[in-house]
C-alpha cells in the first residue's frame, strides 16, 4: 500500500515500543514485571479508598490503580497499533498491510483505529491528570521515578528488588525490532 512515511514510521515505532514494553512486563526489573503491580479489583479499590489522603503512598513501582492504568494504556496502544497496520484514510496514507484485507475490511478497522485514537487520548489525559494529582495534592513526585528509575521510599522493609541490566534490555529491544519486522512481512 502507499503510506505516508511519517505516519508508518510513527505507528511501527509505537508498535515497537509495545512490543518491547510487554516482554519487558515478564522479563524486565521488578517494578515493570505485571506480576509485581497488576492487582485484583479488591486491592485497586481498596487503595482508592487512601486517594484522598494528602500523604504520599509510597509504593515501590506502581500503586494498584496505577497497574490498571498501564494494562488499559497498553490494551489501548495495542488496538491502536494493530488497526493501524491495516488501517488507510481514504485519500494519501493506507497501514503497511492494508493490501491484505479488503477495502470493506480495511473502512471497518480504520473506524474501530479513529474512535480508539480518542480513548487513547482520554487515557493519556488520566494518566498525566493523575501524576499531577499525585506531584501537587499528594506532595509526590511520579514523574522522576518514571524518568530515572529510582523512587525514594521512607525506611520500610521492601521486598527484595532485582534490576536486570541494560544488555537484557538491549536483546529484548533487538527481539521486538525482530517481531516488527515479522509482522510486517505478513
Amino acid at each position: 500500500g502507499a503510506s505516508s512515511g511519517w505516519v508508518c514510521c510513527s505507528g511501527c515505532t509505537c508498535l515497537s515500543l509495545l512490543i518491547f514494553r510487554l516482554r519487558w512486563g515478564f522479563a524486565g526489573s521488578a517494578t515493570a514485571r505485571f506480576a509485581h503491580f497488576v492487582r485484583g479489583a479488591r486491592a485497586a479499590l481498596g487503595y482508592a479508598r487512601g486517594l484522598l489522603a494528602r500523604a504520599p503512598s509510597h509504593t515501590p513501582g506502581h500503586n494498584p490503580l496505577g497497574g490498571w492504568m498501564v494494562l488499559l494504556l497498553l490494551a489501548s496502544a495495542a488496538l491502536q497499533a494493530g488497526t493501524g497496520l491495516f488501517s488507510n484514510d481514504d485519500i494519501a496514507t493506507e497501514g503497511p498491510l492494508y493490501d491484505k484485507v479488503s477495502k470493506a475490511t480495511s473502512d471497518a478497522i480504520s473506524a474501530v483505529h479513529q474512535a480508539n485514537a480518542v480513548v487513547l487520548l482520554v487515557l493519556i489525559g488520566l494518566h498525566v491528570a493523575a501524576v499531577l494529582y499525585y506531584l501537587w495534592y499528594k506532595r509526590e513526585n511520579l514523574l522522576r521515578p518514571m524518568i530515572t528509575g529510582r523512587k525514594e521510599i521512607p525506611a520500610q522493609p521492601l521486598p527484595a528488588l532485582r534490576f536486570p541490566g541494560m544488555l537484557r534490555a538491549a536483546a529484548l529491544a533487538a527481539i521486538a525490532a525482530a517481531a516488527l519486522a515479522a509482522i510486517l512481512s505478513f
